[in-house]
């Protein structure tokens, strides 16, 4: 007869095998940190390396201190927010009624909508973004059918300024918050609007009390994706804002392009992926980022 196996054997044995699947996990998962570390880590720290080095090629925070003192990047900054809220906030009012209809639609039709929706991605950012330019400038179709059908008298400004910026990114980023949102409203039970109105609520009510706070995961993950890629958006304010409305990113090409000058574009790069870091880190614990851009919605 064999001896019985002790519960402390067992407990060591147990211990071992979890050894063993933890290093087999990390042993599986090694090339892809080995990639992050290439792609991601190495990088970034390389930007930030060189941008402690001041012209002369001195160890300082030089180029820090420079950007707290200048008015003009404070500036530059503050025109990047300002651009990504108001993009975002346009693209919320354009884009919950919009998802909200998907939402009403059969699944057929529904798919044609989102097809729609879709179909600016078939296009490349910089044919999109010269379209918006022949289109908007003063001789362009929109200035020439107003002037034509009598709406005004004298070309709009509608380009090489915010107005033009706005315009092309709300066109670029609004498929971004639309798609979570449709998600998060598609997956919503309808038997709550109908308990809702069985409890004597109006259609309204039910939208407001009922239908609009389960939409919510889907509205705050849509608004996180939008104003975060809105923060480093070049093409279109470059083309569209006609050097009115400068951003980090432009800043950014225009310091190394005109002036080689790796260390305050270096230092501009780092401190916008520190605000946009913050910006990620407040809505997650504002929000609860895991679950926002992880749930499907209320149901």
């Amino acid at each position: 007869m064999t001896a019985p196996i002790s519960p402390a054997h067992n407990a060591e044995a147990l211990r071992r095998d979890e050894r063993r699947e933890r290093l087999l996990l990390f042993g599986l998962s090694l090339p892809a940190l080995i990639m992050v570390l290439l792609v991601i880590l190495v990088p970034v720290g390389w930007l930030f390396w060189l941008s402690l080095f001041n012209d002369e090629g001195v160890l300082s925070t030089y180029n820090y201190s420079r950007m707290l003192e200048s008015k003009s990047y404070v500036r530059i900054f503050k025109t990047t927010f300002n651009v990504s809220f108001l993009t975002t906030l346009i693209c919320v009012l354009i884009g919950y009624p919009l998802a909200y209809f998907l939402s009403q639609l059969s699944k057929r039709w529904a798919a044609i909508g989102l097809i729609a929706v879709l179909l600016p991605f078939w296009t490349s950012l910089l044919v999109r973004t010269y379209a918006w330019l022949v289109v908007l400038q003063r001789k362009g179709l929109i200035n020439q059918w107003g002037i034509e059908l009598g709406w005004w008298e004298t070309p709009l400004r509608l380009v090489h300024n915010l107005n033009g910026t706005l315009i092309g990114m709300v066109h670029i980023m609004l498929p971004f918050l639309v798609l979570p949102l449709y998600g998060s409203m598609r997956s919503i039970d309808f038997d709550y609007l109908k308990a809702a109105a069985n409890l004597g609520a109006n259609p309204t009510k039910s939208f407001w009390f009922v239908f609009f706070p389960l939409s919510l995961p889907g509205l705050f993950a849509g608004i996180t994706v939008v104003f975060v890629l809105c923060l480093g958006f070049f093409v279109t304010p470059a083309v569209l804002g006609g050097g009115k409305v400068i951003m980090v990113s432009m800043k950014i090409e225009t310091l190394i392009d005109l002036f080689f000058n790796f260390g305050t574009a270096s230092a501009l790069g780092v401190v916008l992926l520190v605000l946009t870091l913050a910006v990620l880190f407040i809505a997650h614990k504002l929000l609860n980022l895991d679950k926002v851009l992880g749930s499907g919605g209320g149901g």
